[in-house]
């Protein structure tokens, strides 16, 4: 880490730093925890105050952040909303849509296929996506495990009234075979190609035991992208890397994936983000033109910037933009590039967050390179299932205490640096 430290004339509490002082050692006050730069930051800090500049350190923010609670519901995994529509659509696991309207949590699910879902674990009904013409055609797709245990996109289309779905429109779009009950993966998106996009995961045990994240006969380990506008139940675009390539599924977009959780693509720049989450000791974060097709991000051959296997060749792979070992979380949560108007201290910000931590960090993506990463103090927030996004780009949490909140401005505080 390169950091300049500067040492500010104003008073600085112990809380405003980052790591607590319990975890100091005796024989060295500052911790062995800590990188020689890390404790001449700390130090300077105790002193009055250090503000830090360069790649990956901590800046100083003149907006916090704080999330307020919207609605408490079962096992939330995801949130949405059509385009231009001021409700929220909330994914509860066990197989229901919630509708909060005007702030309200509406009484009769939106959808509710709970008879179909296998849920727990890393199953269940996992997300829901709307057509980007929902507002003429009702069309939307939900992301499921089925009794089975396997995959399922289906298509639905919108009711009478307008809050709630005609379950009776069900369509079967794609069903993946699923040998084991994790790793699914479980995000449909519509891309700004207007395609939809399926994240799956390796298949699930531990390691890839059937090295699905390097092969392409198999819609396992990818990121799929499909035309649901065209054929039946889809036909795949033509600009697909691997159509008509022999042994390969045409509905590969990416390979090598181990479990993403989840992706999004930036309003603004058109960038896919990928937080794939990592086996044993490190997690990731992917970022690549959303139009760039055909990229290898490496599993099973590598684990982030680690090699894996030992064995099985050297092929071109795509290494992380940002990844973080297992002491400091184990099981990364991807969110959003935040392109919402009421946070402007968070603009151009991908969130994410990991499940075993009580962390929120963010960085920009600049000219190929992670920089300006914090870690915001969001009080009431532990442990994120998932992100969501509203219609107007305001960012939402899905906590394991089955809590929805919306992220809104907090109190002006020092962002903590992330090593």
């Amino acid at each position: 880490m390169s950091c300049t430290c500067q040492i500010a004339r104003r008073p600085l509490t112990i809380a405003a730093i980052s790591g607590t002082v319990s975890d100091m050692s005796i024989s060295d006050p500052l911790g062995p925890q800590f990188s020689p730069a890390w404790k001449l930051w700390l130090l300077a800090a105790l002193l009055g105050g250090a503000s830090c500049t360069g790649r990956g350190e901590a800046e100083q923010t003149t907006t916090g952040l704080a999330a307020r609670d919207v609605a408490r519901v079962e096992a939330p995994t995801y949130v949405t909303a059509p385009p231009g529509d001021s409700r929220l659509f909330v994914v509860e696991q066990v197989g229901r849509v919630r509708v909060i309207r005007e702030g309200r949590l509406l009484p009769q699910p939106f959808l509710d296929i709970t008879d179909q879902v296998r849920s727990g674990g890393e199953e269940g009904l996992l997300s829901i996506a709307f057509h980007p013409r929902y507002r003429t055609n009702g069309f939307f797709y939900v992301n499921y495990t089925d009794r089975r245990g396997d995959c399922r996109i289906e298509r639905y289309r919108v009711g009478d009234d307008r809050d709630r779905a005609d379950r009776g429109s069900a369509k079967l779009i794609l069903h993946v075979d699923q040998p084991y009950a994790n790793h699914k993966g479980g995000l449909a998106m519509f891309g700004p190609d207007r395609m939809l996009y399926v994240g799956m995961g390796d298949g699930g045990s531990g390691g890839d035991p059937h090295g699905n994240g390097q092969d392409r006969s198999t819609l396992l380990g990818d990121l799929l992208r499909i035309d649901v506008d065209h054929g039946d139940p889809y036909s795949i675009p033509t600009d697909n890397p691997f159509v008509g390539r022999p042994g390969m599924r045409g509905e590969i977009w990416a390979w090598g994936l181990r479990n993403p959780w989840r992706f999004s693509f930036d309003r603004t720049t058109g960038l896919l983000y990928i937080a794939d989450v990592g086996q044993n000791r490190w997690e990731e974060v992917h970022v690549a033109p959303a139009s760039r097709a055909g990229l290898n991000y490496g599993w099973n051959l590598w684990e982030g910037n680690h090699r894996y296997q030992k064995d099985g060749g050297d092929p071109e792979v795509v290494r992380p933009a940002l990844e973080y070992s297992h002491g400091e979380g184990c099981s990364i949560t991807g969110g959003f590039v935040y392109r919402g108007r009421a946070i402007p201290a968070l603009t151009g910000h991908y969130l994410y967050a990991d499940h075993c931590a009580s962390w929120l960090r963010s960085f920009r993506y600049r000219d190929g390179q992670v920089t300006e990463r914090r870690e915001w103090r969001v009080r009431g927030v532990t442990r994120v299932r998932s992100f969501g996004e509203d219609a107007a780009g305001e960012l939402y949490v899905c906590t394991e205490d089955d809590r929805v909140m919306k992220l809104v401005p907090g109190a002006a505080e020092r962002g903590a640096p992330t090593r």
